[in-house]
């Protein structure tokens, strides 16, 4: 592993393989599987995914002081859970390099392969996050989804209304700055008109490939790698 790739992160040691989870949101009708444990908070995201909790739901565990990625797929291999992917992905020339372990259709795990600038790490809560510790204790949170609607939690399911207008208060809400919010509806509208336009980079690893190798490689072609690894 390239030292750099994860500067400034925490290394926490493996503890446990987590008891099965559920979905925080409203209507749990399917639990997840066992995640990996570690003495850094990993953050289940999506809340509006995850607030409806239907069996099409999307549960992904990011981890943003995330551990050396040998150490996910450790935790990962000792319970039982195989990946079936693996990928970095860099979403824009400025924005951190990830890597995404998919072990189930549906299911994932990512993490930075960098340090995280405060926009990016604001987008978690966005989106909506819990950290472990919460969600051992059930506590449920509003989110953004891709619609642009602020899905809040009520005790008997949850409610959804449009952010358009009202960015500052839902920044407020959610306890990021308004920037990110601002930044996510201008995404957002622009993919509606345009459609998508792609990502930066996205690497699929080949199976003896470990990230480290891989994100080392590919600085080496990209400068918009090389320059967030500095």
């Amino acid at each position: 592993m390239d030292g750099r790739c994860l500067r400034g992160s925490r290394w926490p040691t493996v503890r446990s393989v987590g008891r099965s989870c559920t979905p925080y949101g409203a209507r749990r009708r399917s639990s997840c599987a066992p995640s990996p444990r570690f003495t850094s908070s990993a953050w289940p995201t999506g809340a509006s995914r995850a607030a409806t909790s239907s069996r099409r739901a999307t549960l992904t565990y990011s981890y943003p002081a995330a551990p050396a990625p040998e150490l996910i797929e450790a935790a990962l291999e000792r319970a039982g859970i195989r990946a079936s992917e693996r990928e970095i992905i860099q979403a824009t020339p400025g924005y951190a390099a990830k890597g995404y372990i998919y072990t189930r259709e549906r299911r994932g795990y990512s993490f930075p392969l960098v340090r995280l600038l405060p926009a990016e790490r604001d987008f978690y809560g966005f989106t909506g996050s819990v950290t472990l510790q919460q969600l051992e204790a059930g506590v449920r949170v509003p989110g953004v989804d891709k619609r642009l609607m602020l899905i809040e939690p009520t005790p008997s399911g949850h409610v959804e209304s449009p952010i358009a207008g009202r960015e500052g208060a839902v920044a407020r809400l959610l306890g990021v700055d308004t920037r990110i919010v601002t930044e996510r509806v201008r995404t957002l509208e622009r993919r509606r008109s345009v459609g998508r336009t792609g990502v930066y980079l996205k690497h699929s690893l080949e199976p003896s490939e470990g990230f480290g190798e891989a994100l080392h490689r590919l600085s080496l072609r990209r400068p918009a790698v090389r320059k967030r690894l500095g």
